[in-house]
């Protein structure tokens, strides 16, 4: 297969995939804008929940992140009955675990939000907005699947227009609902709630539609009798594995956040405004890593090797030029952008210095969006896990608690920590990558 056919093929998933990100990110930022012009509280409330939802959201992917690779690796070998197979149990699983998790966000929101440590004047803002989130989140279960399995057979652009309708849906609905706009009450932050949740339904709407019509027209039964249980294994045998480093990751941002919130309410408003600000700077290399990632693992499907390694390489080249060059232009206008969120001087001057540290944290970021997404869709599912986990505790969670508050050094300190942690990750990856383990891993033989 010629490499400018592949670059081509690259950029064909990528760019929707990146305007898809793109638009997810919006999702979360615009809750953020706008309720920034509500007050700080309530970005800082809502920003501890959204770090727990953010957890959530990926024991959902434990099967999405299966179903991607699975159904990758199967359409490369031309084995449509079972993509059909994989597509059909990711459904079932996510839509029966997604609704247990709900009720479970539901009923025990107040005493998880005490746990996490929330401080008792955002309470009345953070758990209304995690019982209406949390109880729609099985809609965010089932769309991880639909748009796992049209990603995987380069039907990137259908997750694409989806996210640009919830988005323009979210935005009509959030200045309604927080504001009271339209003869409609203003519910501030519960409007914020369900404004996301009902446009989260629209998503799942949308997408079904378009399974059913581009993709997989039926789901005969005759596949499914007897049921499929080793289709099923093999996705918890990828996904387990491969959302596990996802997963550390996010418990590991709960942690961190749980530690800013012993420094202040300042300090939780900070994280929550960066974090959204530099969403931004990364979603190339996140785009651009998934869609090489979906045709890696097309090639392994094909035993071609060389290609799939080759087609990495480029991935990750691109994705650090792109994130360091964005971070640098979002720090240089750090200070401006943060004064369009909040007027509070410590939280400005905070921010503005927390993204000259990003350039450096954005370059281990890309790596680390390339090397886990390649190596686990050419079937090296553990070594990412095994790594993530003991480098990311070790170094981000103990040496911010150190530094950050230990040694009383602050968020900056912190946010140094994060990027020492990313970076060397990173390069562990990478040479990874460059030693070709990971070539005869593949799930399909």
């Amino acid at each position: 297969m010629r490499f400018g056919k592949l670059s081509r093929q690259l950029a064909s998933l990528a760019g929707p995939i990146f305007v898809e990100t793109l638009l997810v990110m919006m999702l979360g930022g615009v809750d953020t804008f706008m309720l920034s012009r509500h007050s700080d509280n309530s970005v800082a409330a809502v920003g501890v929940v959204n770090q727990l939802m953010n957890l959530i959201f990926l024991l959902f992917e434990v099967i999405s992140l299966g179903t991607s690779i699975l159904c990758s690796q199967y359409i490369g070998a031309g084995r449509r009955d079972k993509v059909i197979q994989v597509v059909g149990i990711s459904l079932i699983f996510n839509l029966i675990s997604g609704i247990l998790i709900s009720l479970g966000l539901v009923f025990l929101a107040e005493d998880i939000l005490v746990m996490m440590g929330l401080r008792p004047d955002l309470m009345n803002e953070g758990l209304p907005y995690m019982r209406i989130v949390g109880g729609f989140a099985f809609l965010q279960a089932i769309s991880l699947s639909l748009s796992a399995s049209l990603r995987s057979a380069d039907k990137a652009k259908y997750p694409m227009y989806v996210s640009m309708v919830v988005n323009i849906l979210n935005i009509i609905g959030n200045y309604t609902l927080i504001f009271g706009k339209f003869g409609m009450p203003a519910l501030g932050v519960e409007g914020a709630a369900i404004s996301t949740s009902f446009c989260r339904c629209v998503a799942v709407a949308i997408l079904l539609a378009v399974l059913f019509k581009k993709h997989i027209p039926s789901f005969p039964k005759e596949l499914f009798k007897p049921f499929p249980w080793g289709e099923l294994r093999n996705l918890l045998k990828i996904g387990i594995p491969s959302a596990g480093e996802h997963m550390s990751y996010s418990l590991s941002q709960v942690v961190i956040t749980y530690f800013i919130n012993m420094i202040s309410n300042q300090a939780l408003a900070t994280r929550t405004y960066v974090v959204n600000i530099v969403m931004f700077t990364y979603i190339f290399a996140l785009a651009i890593a998934q869609g090489g990632a979906i045709l890696i693992g097309h090639l392994v499907g094909m035993k071609k090797i060389k290609a799939a390694y080759t087609i990495g390489k480029r991935v990750m080249r691109l994705g650090v030029s792109s994130s360091v060059s964005l971070s640098l232009v979002t720090a240089i206008f750090g200070r401006h952008i943060l004064g369009l969120l909040t007027d509070d001087p410590w939280i400005i001057a905070t921010g503005a210095s927390i993204l000259w540290v990003e350039v450096m944290l954005e370059n281990g970021r890309a790596l680390n969006f390339f090397g886990v997404n390649a190596l686990r869709s050419a079937g090296d599912i553990y070594y990412p896990v095994i790594v993530g986990i003991i480098v990311m505790w070790a170094i981000q969670v103990v040496g911010s608690y150190f530094f950050g508050i230990t040694m009383g050094w602050g968020l900056i300190a912190m946010w140094a920590v994060f990027a020492l942690d990313e970076n060397i990750r990173g390069f562990i990856f990478l040479r990874r990558w460059n030693s070709m383990k990971w070539s005869g891993k593949s799930f399909v033989h």
